[in-house]
């Protein structure tokens, strides 16, 4: 994967970043801290420069989050009704739930969208429950931007200033996602578990 990465940047430059983040976003696999860690080692090296680096590949994040958020006003929360009376127990979950779920997102979903571009795995999955939301689409774009700007920005000057030593990043950087996804699934498990359906 990062051999592919660093290809993709050398033979694309920030069009190459703005694919990597695009399709990040679309396929989480691809690590963002990858792609903007290496961008913020070409900024060091003077083969690019930090402000078109952050838009390009803020850019890309947009995109890339968009396409969850097309999914999601498509799909729409209503049509997830039988699906939660079905699937209520591993879903953990009633639609009384999804309901009250769906109001708090409506009156807060500005900063939920925003915040969620902190967290890994949340930050591409925010998206879909924004559409689902029918959050205006400037709001969401306004959100989505600001948050990955930031994001992106402390992942590039990571690049910058650690330079060829920000593989070892990733020696933490990894481990630290993968404690984060394992913690949400023991969570997950465990309302499963515990879980009982209201009357």
């Amino acid at each position: 994967m990062t051999e592919f990465i660093l290809n993709l940047i050398a033979w694309g430059g920030y069009v190459g970043i703005f694919i990597l983040m695009t399709l990040e976003n679309v396929f989480p696999p691809i690590p963002s801290e990858v792609i903007m860690g290496f961008g913020g080692m070409a900024v060091a090296r003077g083969d690019m420069a930090m402000t078109p680096l952050l838009l390009w590949g803020t850019a890309g994040t947009a995109l890339g989050n968009l396409f969850w958020y097309a999914v999601g006003r498509w799909i729409g929360y209503h049509r997830l009704k039988p699906i939660v009376d079905r699937h209520g127990r591993w879903l953990t979950m009633t639609w009384h739930d999804v309901e009250a779920l769906h109001r708090f997102f409506v009156r807060h979903g500005w900063w939920m969208v925003f915040v969620a571009r902190f967290m890994p795995t949340f930050r591409t999955m925010i998206s879909l429950p924004a559409g689902m939301a029918k959050m205006g689409l400037p709001r969401f774009l306004i959100a989505t931007f600001a948050g990955s700007a930031i994001w992106n920005a402390v992942l590039a000057y990571a690049g910058l200033i650690l330079g060829s030593r920000f593989g070892q990043v990733q020696d933490y950087v990894g481990p630290v996602a993968i404690a984060f996804t394992v913690a949400i699934i023991g969570i997950w498990l465990w309302r499963v578990a515990r879980w009982k359906a209201r009357d």
